[in-house]
């Protein structure tokens, strides 16, 4: 799954975690400001996400996982499953955290680590040596 003792593995970890700091404030960026201009904090959601995956396809596809085949539909549907696990993660919060700012970044942080794995293993391979 993870190759712990690969300089390889951490290094595209690296490259994946930079990566995913801009795409977080890219589609952060865009949640807190359509919430701010008054938009449904769902409705913002879908709306920041949406951006984001095109954003984050450019990101990942040529810098943390430069000279992989990636497959867009499958990164598609991969965010399409994203999104899902992100909304009602939101919903849940909301519950208990007043702020749907703080909550939205909750969500946008917690899902990271399991969108690497599946970047890794479903979107992203690696072109046979």
């Amino acid at each position: 799954m993870f190759e712990w003792k690969s300089g390889k593995e951490w290094r595209r970890l690296f490259r994946y975690y930079q990566a995913g700091l801009i795409n977080m404030a890219f589609g952060f960026g865009l949640f807190a400001l359509f919430v701010r201009i008054g938009l449904n904090i769902y409705v913002a959601q879908i709306l920041s996400h949406i951006l984001g995956v095109t954003f984050n396809y450019f990101t990942y596809s040529r810098y943390a996982f430069a000279g992989h085949d990636g497959k867009r539909l499958r990164f598609i549907l991969s965010y399409v499953a994203n999104y899902f696990f992100n909304l009602v993660a939101l919903a849940i919060l909301m519950r208990f955290i007043k702020s749907p700012y703080l909550a939205g970044l909750i969500t946008t942080v917690g899902v990271s680590a399991a969108n690497y794995f599946v970047l890794k293993f479903l979107v992203f391979q690696e072109h046979p040596a």
